[in-house]
């Protein structure tokens, strides 16, 4: 199952950018083994202003055709990192091909791209910035993959 970051905005080069580049490495390569994987990113931008509707038609072009879709919000489920790799786990097996997970710009996701999604997942009843939560879902996938692969990266 191919896993793709949709994303507004554009990660400059610096500490976040290398440490997404750096787990989607280990994500990808862990992952291929557990048909999870390549991960990739999707960056839009809206140079026009149109605020959150503008960026969720954006968004909504950027996700590969019939993926479910994960996002990220903070009203969205909080889950243990066991569970996340679960539900990837569980699509994967029943043959979703791909897995889109979109995190909104400075305002969040409009609510009608909110309404389509097929999960929203939360990191918690803070507002992160949503640079940083690129950096921390690229980590939770990389651990989804090690719990999957059984590996001691995870420890409870």
């Amino acid at each position: 199952m191919k896993l793709t970051i949709c994303a507004v905005g554009r990660l400059r080069k610096g500490p976040e950018a290398d440490l997404i580049d750096d787990y989607l490495t280990r994500a990808t390569r862990s992952g291929r083994a557990l048909g999870l994987g390549p991960v990739s990113v999707a960056e839009v931008e809206d140079r026009k202003g149109g605020g959150m509707a503008a960026e969720a038609v954006l968004l909504e072009k950027a996700l590969p055709d019939r993926a479910r879709v994960i996002a990220l919000d903070e009203r969205g489920v909080v889950m243990s990192s066991p569970d996340f790799a679960e539900v990837l786990a569980r699509w994967r097996d029943e043959g979703v091909s791909d897995c889109a997970f979109v995190i909104g710009g400075a305002d969040g996701i409009d609510p009608a791209m909110r309404a389509r999604t097929d999960q929203a997942l939360s990191f918690g009843k803070m507002v992160w910035p949503h640079m940083l939560v690129r950096v921390m879902l690229a980590e939770q996938i990389y651990r989804a993959v090690t719990i999957l692969a059984g590996s001691p990266y995870h420890r409870v």
